[in-house]
């Protein structure tokens, strides 16, 4: 039974500590998606391995006829389909299988308050997280690891009290700015990759610039 005032571990640890690819990635999303540790990486993994588990063994009981299966296998499609892990139609225990660790740390309320630009950057979206800047339904949340529900992805906001609500906040202004500058960038390499593809295709034609 455990004693009570300890909760269990809600995720399970690797099996091998010393793995290089396997730390090399994980440090990879700890840095994309702005965790404090790779805890948050092993309850996501934890997590993905259950419902997979789960859809294998559904699928083998949906095999031999099991009506109870079915029962089950609708069940598991709905949860993963308000979590945002699956489409609001059409989803289906396959779909489980082929879903990644990323799919659930983009639930996070941390990513989804990145994503929504109510934080500069993802490690902003954590602190202000934390200080309670961040509604959801109305009703404060200070656990940047929260699941957001595809029903609450609108909801979220922040708070009516922050300082973050005045547009003219220097934090705003600064993302807004930091956004615009992202924006002109992602548009010149762009525009820089159209022209190189350009000269890429003239060239293969023959065609020099004492040609045009």
């Amino acid at each position: 039974m455990g004693d009570p005032k300890f909760s269990r571990k809600s995720y399970d640890t690797p099996s091998h500590p010393w793995q290089g690819a396997r730390i090399q990635a994980e440090n990879a999303i700890v840095s994309q998606f702005g965790l404090k540790n790779k805890t948050e990486v092993w309850k996501a993994d934890t997590m993905l391995r259950n419902f997979r588990k789960q859809s294998r063994e559904l699928q083998a009981r949906l095999r031999t006829g099991d009506a109870q299966a079915k029962i089950e296998a609708d069940a598991l499609i709905a949860r993963c389909s308000r979590m945002g892990l699956l489409p609001p139609t059409g989803g289906d225990l396959n779909d489980i299988l082929v879903l990644k660790s990323e799919d659930i740390l983009s639930r996070r309320l941390q990513t989804v308050v990145f994503q929504k630009g109510l934080a500069t950057t993802i490690k902003q979206a954590r602190q202000i997280i934390n200080h309670g800047h961040i509604f959801v339904s109305g009703h404060k949340v200070t656990v940047p690891g929260y699941i957001v529900l595809r029903s609450e992805e609108s909801t979220v906001e922040y708070n009516p009290v922050s300082p973050f609500t005045d547009e003219l906040h220097p934090m705003r202004a600064a993302g807004d700015a930091e956004a615009a500058a992202r924006r002109e960038a992602r548009e010149a390499a762009r525009a820089e990759e159209d022209a190189a593809a350009a000269r890429a295709d003239a060239e293969e034609a023959g065609i020099t610039a004492q040609d045009e």
